[in-house]
């Protein structure tokens, strides 16, 4: 079973910038893919971003032109920068690979952006 911890989350006004980071037990995210996720209070965890084996990435509408997904398969480390954030971004936000693992998943870090 592949263990995720999830970073670099906290409380930031909007239009502020966070930056994410994922580190996995093994090199899972170098032959899996990884990918981003976020969960609201009362909603269903989304998908944020993807990014392939081959790098190939892939954003939900919602973000793309803000968030950027990448990884580092030296460190086993997944990563999130997240520009022009808003409130609508509040949420616990979970890494995984790109086809998410559901027995895998970590504790999330909490993202609260105010208005």
């Amino acid at each position: 079973q592949v263990q995720f911890v999830e970073s670099g989350g906290g409380l930031v006004q909007a239009g502020g910038s966070l930056r994410l980071s994922c580190a996995a037990s093994g090199s899972t995210f170098r032959w899996n893919g990884g990918g981003w996720y976020r969960q609201a209070p009362g909603k269903q965890r989304d998908l944020v971003a993807t990014i392939s084996r081959g790098g190939t990435t892939n954003y939900a509408d919602s973000v793309k032109g803000r968030f950027t997904i990448s990884r580092d398969n030296a460190k086993n480390t997944l990563y999130l920068q997240m520009n022009s954030l808003k409130p609508e971004d509040t949420a616990v936000y979970y890494c995984n690979t790109a086809t998410p693992v559901q027995k895998d998943w970590g504790q999330g870090t909490q993202v609260t952006v105010s208005s």
